[in-house]
Parts: C-alpha cells; structure tokens; sequence
C-alpha cells in the first residue's frame, strides 16, 4: 500500500446541517451525494464504509442492511465516479458527499468552500500499487515504484490530502490526522467484511446484489 484515506462527509462551509453521524444523513431533508457503486470504485468504498460503521455500533447484519436502505432514500443523485460526484457537490447540489478524505481536500484547494467531518466510525483506505508485465521490463518503472515509499514522495502525497504509509513521514506533525475512534477495514470479518472479493459479490453483484435491492439497477 502506498497510501492510506478513510471515507468522511463533505459538507457545506459551516456544516449549516450539523452533520456530524452516519445517523444523520437518513434525517429528513438531508440531501446525500455519492456516486454510483455499479460504476465507481470510490462508491462501494461508501457502502461498506456506511455498513460497517452500523456494525461497529453494534447493529446486525439485517439493521445495517436496513441503514443502507434508509440511507439511500436520501440520496438524491448517483454521479459515475467519485471526481464527478465532487464536481456535482461543488456546483452546489446536495448538503453532503461522501468521498474520500483527500477528495475533500482536494476539493477545498480548489476553491470549493466545504469542509468535512471524520465520523466516529469509518474505513480505512488502502490504496495500492504494482508494476504491470510490461512496467516490470522497464528499469525506470521499478525505480519509481520504489520512489514512492522515499520520504520524498511520502510528503508530496500527504501534502494533496493522502495518508503516508511510510512511519517517519506520517509521525510528523504536518500529516497528523485526525484518527477515528472505530477504523475499520475491508477485510474486518467481526464486523461482516471479509474481503472484497466477498463483499463485491453480496453487495454489488449485478443481479443478486444487495446494492440491487437497495437502489435498483
């Protein structure tokens, strides 16, 4: 893994919603962005992180399917990928994204005036990378492989909002984020994930998803 993110609410500049839980975006009159989970990497990473944290709470299987479903309700646009959704969020529609967290940084160097909330319980990240056949033939391919875990390359990725995987550049106070108190993972089976080879085919499958059942497809 070359970097880390979680999954956090993007809202409005002063959060005038006060959305602080994953409790909140079922409220009445909330209007939720994220993108599509049958087009978007970055929109399954939501789900789970939404069912997760329902399970981190101590809900079942069934409560935190039935969270999705509530969830959902309140989701007034599913935008192809997670850079549209932000796109669609900064043009002024819905009260919060959820994304990744260097998306919502990203997005306020851009000049769109958000800010986000860390949830108490969310997802960990992990963003990985790897040569291709062709990439392993090229010297240049394997040194700037290993480039990416110098401290050098570390700090640029933390300055545009990632999470440096490499220990001397995360402990410096410039990269100190802020921790949840639940981080869970993909691969956290107390909590139902088993891995996405698992989780893509109870959730996302096609024709037998759970996603299907929640947002139809």
């Amino acid at each position: 893994m070359v970097t880390d993110s979680v999954v956090v609410f993007e809202v409005r500049d002063g959060n005038p919603k006060k959305i602080h839980t994953w409790a909140d975006l079922t409220r009445s009159g909330v209007q939720v962005i994220t993108p599509n989970p049958f087009t978007s990497g970055g929109a399954r990473w939501n789900v789970m992180a939404a069912y997760g944290a329902e399970r981190a709470q101590g809900k079942t299987d069934s409560q935190a399917i039935a969270y999705l479903k509530k969830l959902f309700k309140n989701v007034s646009v599913l935008p192809k990928s997670a850079r549209e959704a932000t796109q669609v969020f900064a043009s002024g529609k819905g009260d919060v994204l959820l994304t990744y967290e260097n998306e919502a940084i990203y997005a306020n160097r851009k000049g769109v005036h958000t800010e986000y909330v860390l949830p108490k319980q969310t997802i960990l990240v992990e963003n990985p990378v790897a040569l291709t056949k062709s990439g392993l033939k090229h010297p240049e391919a394997k040194a700037f492989l290993n480039y990416l875990w110098s401290s050098k390359a570390q700090k640029i990725l933390g300055d545009t909002g990632y999470r440096p995987v490499v220990k001397s550049v995360a402990a410096s106070p410039k990269y100190h984020f802020k921790q949840p108190k639940s981080l869970f993972t993909i691969n956290s089976k107390a909590l139902g994930l088993r891995g996405w080879r698992s989780v893509q085919y109870r959730f996302f499958d096609h024709s037998a998803g759970i996603m299907v059942r929640v947002i139809g497809h």
